[in-house]
């Protein structure tokens, strides 16, 4: 399941990432992947402080955005990351390795996004593709919007033929490792905050209970 915000980041804030990315070392994105042959594109160097500022504005987003807690259950977010892809950048099909370091620390990536900072109409190519199957799902956002996603999932960004493509990517470990619970309890919440309200208060009891014993005992925590 995917799920997309298109107000996540303010206009402001979209503004002052824009202006990040032009002060920002960018290094090969294959710095932290190094065996993936398919990868090609460019990424913020942590060790220049304008990454740590523009890192800060994304997370900062994804803590105070319900829509997103809701559906991705968030135990950790990894610190989000400035990507560029230039003409003829492209990353090729690939599923997320399984779990990643961060310092002492290894994550679980249940879940991955990304934001969308240039105008969609500045570039050509650079779409994300999912893929479900045989099916394709082609994305490509207006700045300040994030698209999450499986990372279990087949996806691929094409090749940018004209213009920049600039994002901001993250990693997500849930609370409900698996895909199919998490959706399960993202129904549920959404059909408690339209419905909720229109029920009797034992049924909405009830609906809460139910609501939250799945959630510990699916929570890995």
């Amino acid at each position: 399941m995917f799920l997309e915000i298109k107000d996540f980041l303010n206009p402001g804030e979209v503004a002052r990432l824009q202006e990040l990315s032009l002060k920002v070392q960018f290094v090969d994105g294959r710095i932290t992947n190094p065996h993936n042959q398919a990868k090609n594109n460019l990424q913020a160097s942590e060790t220049d402080p304008h990454y740590a500022e523009s890192s800060r504005i994304v997370a900062a987003a994804y803590a105070r955005s319900a829509p997103f807690r809701d559906f991705a259950f968030p135990a950790h977010v990894a610190p989000p990351l400035l990507a560029r892809y230039e003409i003829g950048m492209t990353y090729g099909a690939h599923a997320d390795v399984s779990h990643m370091r961060f310092g002492n620390e290894v994550h679980r990536s249940d879940l991955s996004a990304t934001v969308w900072l240039s105008p969609p109409d500045s570039y050509d190519g650079g779409e994300l593709v999912v893929h479900l199957g045989t099916q394709p799902v082609v994305i490509k956002g207006e700045p300040g919007s994030v698209i999450v996603y499986p990372s279990t999932q087949l996806h691929q960004v094409t090749a940018v033929r004209r213009g920049q493509r600039l994002v901001s990517i993250t990693f997500i470990e849930s609370l409900i490792p698996d895909e199919f619970q998490r959706t399960q309890l993202y129904e549920l919440n959404e059909v408690a905050a339209l419905e909720g309200l229109k029920m009797s208060w034992n049924n909405r009891v009830r609906l809460e209970a139910v609501r939250n014993n799945l959630l510990r005992l699916w929570s890995r925590t």
